[in-house]
């Protein structure tokens, strides 16, 4: 396609970006295999901000209970797991969209280079995780 047509150009360029997007929403809930003993594994998707201090991670969990998620720094990388349930409530219910996904999840996320904390902290604020990891000299 050239740009001599700049209506069919910018077309082809918006169709090019919403497939870009719905490709990038698939992987965004990946199904990979867990463990033999597990049901398969989700992946939350994260970010990952650094400031002179501290190395920050925002992980989307919307509807996971904050008591049942783990995370710890393992070989160079923060480890997040844990697990999204149906409400009780909608055990029974008929379902007609879910999009978010259920079962256990687990998330690598690898950090800058340097050395952290020993002490990961957590807190959920607005259906995220946001960790805090202190760098140490």
């Amino acid at each position: 396609m050239t740009r001599d047509d700049p209506e069919a150009w910018m077309w082809a360029e918006a169709c090019d970006a919403v497939t870009r997007a719905e490709r990038l929403h698939r992987r965004f809930f990946e199904l990979r295999p867990g463990p033999a003993a597990g049901p398969p594994l989700w992946q939350p998707p994260a970010d990952v901000l650094e400031t002179a201090r501290s190395v920050l991670v925002m992980v989307a969990l919307p509807g996971v209970d904050p008591t049942g998620i783990e995370a710890v720094i393992e070989g160079g990388a923060l480890r997040v797991a844990g697990v999204r349930r149906l409400p009780p409530e909608w055990r029974d219910a008929a379902i007609h969209r879910l999009e978010l996904p259920q079962g256990r999840f687990e998330r690598r996320v690898s950090l800058p280079p340097g050395r952290y904390s020993a002490a990961v902290r957590h807190t959920m604020l607005n259906g995220c995780l946001l960790v805090s990891l202190d760098k140490t000299a």
